[in-house]
């Protein structure tokens, strides 16, 4: 049985994370799985004043949750809370929030079963390795290798595993020792509780790129759509006036209108008209 003085700090714990959980609008749960406690710290010192970041029980989490009556949602949340974590109080839009912790992961040595976070290329030139079992190595992971200048030489750029795949064991210790570091390490939010609303991580996560042209074609679809049914907004108003000048300019000198415009075009036109019907008359009547 645990003693009255453990009890009640568990729950003194318990209020303060339930005063967390009211005052902050949004909660983030975020895995420790191969965070390690230097970067933890890390993230912890450039999120200050932004996020408050806390590791805490999952029991008392669940506890804290039951707590807080204000906030039925948060209920939600239970069915995520396995595994070590750490959680994120916050006012932040969760989506900024994931782009921050994107933005701080670092690049990490890898180990068997780690996941290749990008298409790893070694590239060719002298890897400072004495000849030796260093060759076999290299060659069992697909590397062309040759000896000059008393080291082993790599002989030409090579993939050797693309982004999302397993790296093995053996090609770990290769990566480890030419000093390349394929795997990035960080938090990564598995779920947000955002003012009443439970969002995934797969929800959570947003091709920037993909986002930018997406919005690029909408905005020159919109634009082309407000051109063709002469729409008028502030982006297109002068291109809309150029469209009407021509086709007005083009309309009055088919029905030979005459305005200050076009006078000197159909002063030319009639002239053409002229000459040519008389280059006829003259082949007519010869």
């Amino acid at each position: 049985m645990p003693s009255q003085q453990i009890l009640q700090e568990k729950l003194s714990e318990v209020e303060e994370i339930t005063q967390l959980m009211k005052k902050h609008k949004m909660i983030g749960i975020a895995s420790l799985q191969k965070v390690r406690a230097a970067q933890l710290q890390e993230f912890k010192k450039n999120l200050a004043g932004k996020v408050y970041m806390r590791v805490i029980k999952n029991t008392l989490m669940k506890r804290a949750i039951e707590n807080c009556k204000e906030k039925t949602e948060l209920k939600k949340l239970e069915e995520h809370l396995t595994g070590s974590n750490t959680y994120l109080f916050t006012d932040l839009n969760p989506f900024k929030l994931v782009l921050l912790l994107e933005r701080g992961k670092v690049r990490t040595t890898a180990k068997s079963g780690d996941i290749a976070a990008f298409d790893v290329i070694v590239p060719a030139g002298n890897t400072g390795q004495p000849p030796g079992p260093i060759i076999s190595q290299l060659n069992a992971v697909g590397l062309p290798t040759r000896i000059e200048s008393g080291s082993v030489w790599i002989n030409k750029d090579t993939l050797v595993v693309r982004k999302g795949e397993v790296i093995s064991e053996r090609l770990a210790s290769v990566l480890s020792k030419l000093g390349i570091k394929p795997v990035e390490a960080g938090l990564s939010i598995k779920v947000a509780y955002d003012d009443g609303l439970i969002i995934t991580q797969e929800q959570l996560l947003i091709d920037i790129d993909k986002t930018k042209r997406n919005l690029e074609k909408a905005n020159t679809d919109a634009f082309a759509l407000s051109v063709s049914a002469a729409y008028p907004t502030r982006e297109n108003m002068v291109l809309l006036i150029q469209i009407t000048y021509k086709e007005a300019s083009a309309l009055s000198l088919n029905a030979a209108i005459p305005t200050k415009e076009t006078i000197a075009d159909l002063i030319r036109k009639a002239n053409m008209e002229m000459s040519s019907l008389n280059r006829l008359v003259k082949t007519e009547t010869k």
